[in-house]
């Protein structure tokens, strides 16, 4: 005989309640900022259609109240500098509808700008994590230009780099000319400020004073250049000073030297003006010894250059780091068989005292090119014998290096074995 279900005597009195005494209660419970309140904010923004409500809501109460109910983990979030996921997806999931309902243009004045100014406060403070989404309701608050004129004044009393770059933008897009060169004016050292300001001016239609002002941060100019080359090398193309192009073009190419850019450049080139630039771009290259380099050598077909720009290092223990020299070492082994053979040796450390199971995987495999190299490719199998009985031999007593070797070695259990 099945037993009888226990009876909840909550869950049968909620049955009962009339909806007006079910609400009385939630909200007689729900002290804000308690954690009942949060739980209750969290579980019926999931369950009911919170849009549908925010749609009827002009006077933005409900959107207050969403910031009511994120507002106590985003202080955690901010205290710690951060959280775990669920709690932060939680927090963003928020703000994303709060976003969502203020883009839509239906919130009052008073609302917008009481929550604007909250926000502001944990933009300020930066240690949330959750920068992004707060930026996107703060900007979401601003429907007009007033709106946003505060806010960038806010912003700019706000002092640091980033605030001050977003009021920038802002008095840009509104017009504020004035407002924008003062803050553009007072700092203007990268490559970008200097674009920045050339395309504000080219904008304006004061073309010459965007071309001085491009002149000067080509000169004045820190770190990247790209934007700032770029805007030159059209303007010297279409006017057509081909020496500036191409020479603004080099320094492109050169700049984060890699095969993509030596290509790019090539391609802009005709054959005489390859034939002129080419040593420049050689000189350029024999200061870089990492994979971009190395990728040009192979696509000149410069083995011996490839050769040496690889074998200057140890073999990488972490394979995975850079996929590419792993392949150029095998591409180079018909070619160089006992140079990229002392190449693969040296990769593989101490082999004669104890290490964890996945160094000796790790070992295996470079064994393992070390046999194609010696039987497959010199075909000295004996050297290959003589090494690997060895290897095996003063192991004899690590299990797991045999085991692992097994795996990735032909031929390495019977290695020592009597025929």
């Amino acid at each position: 005989m099945a037993k009888k279900k226990k009876t909840d005597a909550l869950a049968e009195l909620v049955k009962k309640a009339p909806v007006k005494v079910l609400r009385e209660m939630i909200l007689s419970l729900a002290e804000p900022g308690s954690d009942f309140y949060r739980a209750a904010m969290h579980y019926l923004t999931e369950k009911i259609a919170v849009a549908e409500a925010l749609e009827k809501d002009e006077s933005g109460e409900v959107i207050l109240a969403l910031w009511e109910a994120l507002l106590p983990d985003l202080t955690e979030l901010n205290e710690y500098g951060g959280g775990d996921y669920d709690l932060e997806d939680a927090v963003a999931g928020l703000l994303v509808k709060i976003d969502e309902q203020l883009s839509i243009g239906n919130t009052g004045y008073p609302q917008r700008r009481e929550l604007l100014d909250n926000v502001l406060g944990f933009i300020q403070s930066g240690n949330s994590g959750m920068e992004d989404p707060l930026y996107d309701v703060a900007y979401a608050c601003c429907y007009d230009e007033t709106d946003l004129r505060w806010f960038a004044k806010k912003l700019e009393g706000l002092g640091s780099d980033w605030e001050v770059r977003n009021a920038r933008n802002i008095y840009r897009k509104i017009g504020d000319r004035d407002k924008y060169l003062e803050l553009r004016l007072a700092h203007l050292t990268t490559g970008m400020d200097y674009y920045d300001l050339v395309t504000f001016y080219w904008e304006e239609d004061e073309k010459a004073k965007a071309l001085e002002i491009a002149q000067r941060g080509l000169k004045e100019g820190q770190g990247r250049m790209d934007e700032l080359r770029e805007f030159v090398a059209e303007r010297a193309a279409q006017t057509g000073d081909r020496s500036t192009f191409l020479t603004l073009q080099f320094e492109q190419a050169t700049d984060r030297f890699t095969l993509e850019s030596y290509l790019k450049f090539q391609g802009l080139c005709t054959e005489a003006e390859w034939k002129n630039y080419e040593s420049k771009l050689l000189a350029r290259l024999k200061k870089d010894t990492g994979s971009a380099a190395l990728k040009i050598r192979m696509h000149r077909k410069e083995y011996d250059e490839a050769l040496a720009l690889l074998t200057r290092y140890r073999y990488p223990r972490d394979a995975w780091v850079d996929a590419y020299i792993i392949e150029t070492a095998k591409e180079l082994e018909t070619r160089f068989p006992e140079e990229i053979l002392v190449y693969y040796l040296s990769g593989l450390g101490n082999m004669k005292s104890s290490a964890t199971r996945d160094e000796y995987a790790r070992q295996a495999k470079i064994i393992a090119k070390v046999r194609r190299v010696l039987v497959q490719i010199i075909g000295a199998k004996e050297r290959w014998t003589a090494f690997a009985t060895k290897t095996k031999a003063d192991n004899r007593k690590r299990p797991a290096f045999q085991e692992e070797f097994e795996r990735v070695v032909p031929g390495w259990k019977k290695l020592g074995q009597r025929a």
